[in-house]
């Protein structure tokens, strides 16, 4: 489980920035056992590392480094993150993990610089998720629950490396403990997108994200904690009291924000999507340790009921909205709140579910369209997410769940979405944020996150839907992941 391809698969061409295929760590896959903890997995992936005998700079390895030649794109047609329009014949010069220039014309390359000529092919920011589990998305529910967390974790990793081929090269993880695989990713020991965290989704006893089996219950208040929440996927607090606990705990362990359930859920069989869980004291009580710690909370809420009481508690951002009222979109666009939502428009966009939750997906199917139409009609704040789960070939859609958008949207405007537009929501997390710099954009100074696309996005977005063919280079903070135009 730490390659991304079985032991038997052959290693793709042009698949720089991987270790998945040296020999030695092909090894290991088939002897690491499943037994490394939550707390444990940084340091046993640096020990993998170091038995495999690569280069170890102690337990962790340093942050990956990027090419110490300057790179300079030419003769590129430019998505630039902002504007409606590509900007043609432009050079863009990358040193280090920035974007040092944009210029027009042909201007000789500073010494030693590498030249990628794009053949006028399209360069543009990388894709943003806004609503993504790396520790679940991958996995059937079943496995997700029950297998051992070091399998869960070293799954993660495999998915992690798959969502950067896709062209994602930043998410915010909105529910599970996905911080060592963060820190994993930025220490070089994973490959994968940049992650805001935000830890153990915060829940009530029945809401959604209580997973506990029947046999857990009663639980005491001020009881233990249960097997479910050890595992950081989820924290269940009844008071508020137990709420600021849950909070200060997510943000102590490098949150960016955090995710507080306000209502039902679909994949929780027994949390009906139109409970409301937290009452509004509560929600004050997480909104203002958030805000103590100069971030934001994010509320899962489905229904008219729960997304006012999260506005009026002071949350800024609210996921799903799917079943809102047109007087909940306007308080929305009133009080200036993030919609962060997700296109779901029928069963292929979900992993089989049955019962229950699949009655409730339902329900979100039907109320897409509408809720779409009352963001756009009232001018919300809106940011594109995926959140998809328990599949890794429901995964492999990332992509095509961008391409839902045409339902509402033009091309340019999806993609100013998935890149400028949502690096502003991630821009709430302030000093919590985890990577310092202009994301979503290609323009002096920001982070060098950028995808050469063989295709221009802006007029056929389908293109995104099969990176595997249409993105030729992927890079993220400067080192090129994928290279197919490379020596």
């Amino acid at each position: 489980m730490l390659s991304c391809t079985s032991g038997d698969e052959a290693v793709p061409a042009h698949d720089s920035g991987c270790l998945c295929h040296r020999p030695e760590i092909r090894s290991l896959t088939r002897r690491l056992g499943t037994n490394l903890s939550r707390r444990g997995f940084v340091t046993g992936i640096a020990a993998a590392v170091s038995a495999a005998g690569l280069p170890s700079g102690g337990v962790a390895q340093p942050a990956p480094v990027p090419p110490q030649v300057p790179i300079l794109f030419t003769n590129a047609r430019v998505f630039d993150g902002r504007s409606d329009a590509l900007r043609e014949g432009l050079q863009v010069l990358v040193e280090k993990d920035r974007v040092k220039a944009l210029a027009s014309g042909n201007h000789p390359a500073p010494d030693g610089a590498r030249v990628i000529d794009c053949g006028n092919r399209v360069l543009m920011p990388g894709l943003i998720d806004a609503h993504w589990h790396c520790l679940f998305a991958g996995l059937p529910l079943a496995s997700a629950l029950t297998a051992d967390l070091g399998y869960v974790f070293l799954a993660a990793a495999a998915e992690a490396r798959r969502t950067l081929m896709r062209g994602f090269t930043t998410v915010r993880d909105l529910g599970g403990p996905a911080f060592p695989l963060q820190q994993a990713i930025d220490q070089g020991l994973a490959t994968g997108p940049r992650i805001y965290p935000s830890g153990a989704m915060l829940t009530t006893t029945g809401g959604h994200g209580d997973m506990r089996p029947l046999s857990d219950l009663p639980r005491s208040v001020g009881g233990p904690v249960s097997a479910l929440e050890r595992t950081g996927a989820a924290a269940i607090a009844d008071a508020a009291a137990e709420l600021r606990l849950r909070a200060r705990e997510q943000l102590l362990q490098g949150a960016s924000q955090i995710k507080v359930v306000g209502g039902g859920g679909v994949s929780t069989p027994r949390s009906p999507l139109d409970m409301t869980t937290f009452g509004l004291d509560d929600l004050r009580a997480a909104v203002a340790v958030a805000e103590d710690w100069n971030t934001y909370v994010a509320v899962h809420a489905y229904t008219p009921r729960t997304v006012q009481r999260a506005i009026a508690a002071g949350a800024r951002c609210i996921e799903h909205a799917h079943l809102m009222d047109d007087a909940t979109a306007a308080l929305m666009a009133e009080k200036d709140i993030w919609l962060s939502i997700q296109p779901f428009l029928g069963e292929e966009d979900s992993a089989p579910l049955t019962g229950p939750s699949r009655a409730k997906m339902q329900q979100v199917f039907a109320g897409t369209d509408t809720a779409y139409r009352l963001a756009k009609a009232h001018g919300v704040k809106t940011a594109f997410g995926s959140d998809l789960l328990f599949s890794d070939t429901l995964t492999a859609r990332q992509g095509t769940m961008l391409t839902h958008l045409t339902h509402w949207y033009g091309n340019a405007e999806i993609l100013r979405m998935a890149t400028s537009g949502n690096a502003g929501l991630l821009a709430l997390s302030g000093p919590r944020n985890p990577y310092p710099g202009k994301l979503g954009v290609v323009e002096d100074g920001a982070l060098a996150d950028l995808l050469l696309v063989d295709g221009n996005p802006v007029a056929d977005i389908t293109l995104v839907a099969d990176p595997a063919k249409n993105f030729l280079m992927i890079m993220k903070a400067g080192v090129l992941y994928k290279d197919v135009l490379g020596p």
